[in-house]
């Protein structure tokens, strides 16, 4: 775990993300990473993208994986909290500080996280889902980082939230961040218009690394 401390000024976003799951089951933060960050971030996914370093998503983990591009036709690249990337660390540095306040102010009981770069191609979509695998239960949380410029409604690519009664359509703007728990909230990402670019990740109560 990072040891850095979160800067005070972040604890607005961290309060936004926790108040909107309390009382709609999804919290979002509009700017939680700066426009520096998210800018940065990007660049580095499609340098990692161009070098054909991603790798097709599947469903399920290591022991059940299964690659189905009818289900889901994203492509992933895995981050590395211990790697020499200076913003990919940053935004390490970030998560780790929103673990904590919510470890602290929530009993949440997070002890780690994992993220991945994720790109969606024009016509592609993940279909509705749990972020919960049949076989662990470790994820608690699900966090995702938007890093796509000059988004419209047109270009397709939402966030959808099933809940009952009330669907959800996000928009997957740069420097937004979406938090719901993993095993609540039925999701989908709808059919993208144009490259669709994010942050992946969650939230786990034990460590397995």
């Amino acid at each position: 775990m990072l040891l850095l401390i979160a800067p005070r000024t972040l604890n607005k976003d961290f309060e936004t993300l926790v108040n909107g799951y309390i009382e709609e089951n999804v919290g979002i933060a509009d700017h939680f990473l700066s426009d520096n960050l998210a800018t940065h971030l990007k660049t580095n996914l499609l340098a990692l993208y161009v070098e054909k370093l991603f790798t097709s998503a599947g469903v399920g983990n290591a022991e059940k994986l299964i690659q189905d591009k009818t289900v889901r036709s994203d492509e992933i690249y895995w981050l590395n909290r211990k790697g020499d990337n200076q913003f990919e660390n940053e935004f390490f540095v970030q998560i780790e500080g929103f673990i904590r306040y919510l470890n602290m102010n929530c009993y949440a009981g997070i002890q780690d996280c994992e993220f991945h770069y994720s790109l969606y191609e024009p016509g592609s979509f993940y279909k509705r889902h749990l972020d919960q695998f049949q076989n662990n239960s470790n994820r608690k949380f699900s966090m995702i980082s938007y890093l796509n410029e000059d988004w419209t409604e047109a270009d397709g690519g939402q966030l959808m939230i099933h809940q009952a009664g009330a669907d959800q359509k996000i928009d997957p703007t740069s420097g937004k961040m979406v938090f719901f728990k993993s095993d609540e909230l039925l999701h989908e990402v709808l059919v993208t218009n144009k490259q669709r670019m994010s942050v992946t990740g969650w939230l786990k109560s034990e460590n397995y690394c």
